[in-house]
């Protein structure tokens, strides 16, 4: 018991002393990747890969742990993980450079892009007399205020509706970012998937990252455990999904993170999008997306929706992040706009909310990320 007092009060000492901006040299972060191994034994958390960024720029990248405990095979920087919702974000960066192209615009309907009417196509025909769809604009769809469901598979009748009128709340829509690459996709003529490679992955070097399935990932690819600690295999996605397909490593997530955090690839006007508040979130949790149930504490934070990314205001200031998780994954993308810093976590865990908290709080200090919304309840360090 004196054991694990002293070393959750060591991570806490860490966190304090070494969470400031002058935190960017060797010696520092092998004291992090310390505290790291000791949150990750005592929360279970098979494999860890995270990445710190200072100015702009990756100043630090560690891994550790297993990508498949049952072989005994190291997690590495190269490793391939599922970034899950943080595909969303990625997503949001390429909408962005459309705008910057002036092929897209943010607040026109999309109806205006696509050259018949969106039930038409076999894939929206549940839409057929509901013109609501008239009404979503591309900002709607990457704010997750377009009032559609989640996702279709969770309909008793696997059909696709509005749970909300649109423009009118915060509900979170895998299918309304997954309509908005059908837009481009039919509209502009563009394949999302080749065209994020082309505009985003090349440029950063990201050569380890792709929206669908290659069959190189498979040497160093990252296998999955869910809360109990059972195996799940990694999955080849068969498709582009912009809400959620993105394979990735954490050397190259950390690329675009750092780019995204500075502006690069963006107009001034296109960078401040990403991270205006486009839309307050007054939801108390963030799933179940259509619980009504409020919490006026999120506009004390300025919690809000900006484009395929959450932005509040914390002690360091206006902030944005994105987090993706499912039964074998957990991953989050956390930056501070003032000094240009983030930490970026990634776990083929799925409880590694667990330790990202004072992970956190470690390598940038207390930024005020909204945790409970994130997550519902956060879960304790040590894992029972």
């Amino acid at each position: 018991m004196l054991r694990k007092f002293a070393s959750i009060v060591g991570v806490a000492l860490l966190a304090t002393t070494l969470a400031s901006p002058a935190f960017a040299r060797p010696a520092d972060y092998k004291a992090l990747d310390a505290a790291a191994a000791d949150l990750m034994a005592q929360g279970k958390i098979p494999g860890l890969a995270y990445a710190v960024i200072e100015h702009g720029k990756v100043v630090h990248v560690s891994a550790q742990g297993w990508r498949n405990v049952e072989k005994k095979l190291p997690l590495t920087p190269d490793t391939i993980l599922y970034a899950a919702s943080i595909s969303k974000a990625v997503f949001g960066q390429y909408v962005l450079m459309l705008v910057d192209d002036g092929k897209l615009d943010l607040d026109t309907p999309i109806k205006a892009y696509l050259p018949k009417p969106l039930p038409d196509y076999p894939k929206y025909a549940d839409l057929a007399g509901d013109r609501r769809w008239e009404t979503i604009t591309p900002r709607m769809l990457m704010t997750h205020t377009s009032g559609l469901a989640d996702q279709r598979f969770y309909d008793p009748e696997n059909k696709l509706r509005f749970n909300l009128e649109p423009n009118t709340r915060y509900a979170y829509s895998g299918e309304g970012i997954n309509l908005l690459q059908f837009v481009i996709e039919q509209g502009l003529g563009l394949n999302v998937g080749d065209e994020m490679n082309r505009r985003i992955f090349v440029p950063l070097g990201m050569t380890r990252s792709s929206m669908i399935w290659r069959d190189d990932f498979a040497g160093n690819l990252a296998d999955g455990y869910k809360a109990d600690g059972s195996f799940e295999e990694h999955d080849g996605r068969g498709s582009v999904k912009a809400a959620g397909s993105l394979d990735t490593s954490i050397h190259d997530l950390a690329q675009l993170t750092a780019a995204m955090v500075s502006g690069k690839g963006l107009s001034a006007k296109a960078r401040a999008e990403r991270t205006k508040p486009s839309f307050p979130i007054v939801s108390r949790n963030q799933f179940p997306p259509f619980l009504i149930t409020d919490n006026p504490e999120n506009a004390r934070i300025g919690l809000a929706a900006g484009i395929g990314v959450v932005v509040f205001d914390g002690p360091q200031g206006h902030a944005f992040y994105k987090g993706g998780h499912n039964d074998i994954t957990d991953t989050q993308m956390i930056c501070v706009e003032r000094g240009e810093r983030c930490l970026l976590l990634m776990s083929n865990s799925g409880v590694g909310q667990r330790i990202f908290p004072p992970l956190l709080k470690a390598a940038l200090g207390e930024v005020g990320m909204p945790w409970t919304w994130e997550y519902t309840s956060v879960l304790p360090v040590a894992a029972r």
